[in-house]
């Protein structure tokens, strides 16, 4: 669970990167969560899009996304999604709260 401090770190972290993935129609398949999870071992943080063809909200997409794979939901703004997993072996972030 992030403290609202880490979250707010994270935050400030997701507003300098792009969306990496993209969530269409189709909504979330067990490979798109693989993908997404091998991108976070190595990069700990993710943006998501969600397509406006899409049937789920972003909220709902990074949610079931991060109980899929054990990741924390940071925030949601729009069609975006950020979704945060520490790698304990090698940490990639270098953040004060964490």
């Amino acid at each position: 669970m992030l403290t609202s401090k880490q979250r707010a770190e994270l935050k400030s972290v997701a507003s300098r990167i792009d969306a990496v993935f993209q969530i269409g129609k189709g909504g979330v398949n067990d490979v798109q969560a693989a993908q997404i999870d091998d991108y976070l071992r190595v990069h700990e943080i993710v943006k998501i899009k969600v397509l406006e063809n899409s049937l789920l909200t972003a909220s709902e997409a990074g949610e079931d996304i991060a109980s899929r794979i054990g990741a924390e939901l940071v925030q949601c703004i729009g069609s975006k999604a950020v979704l945060f997993k520490r790698n304990k072996k090698e940490p990639k972030l270098r953040l004060k709260t964490l």
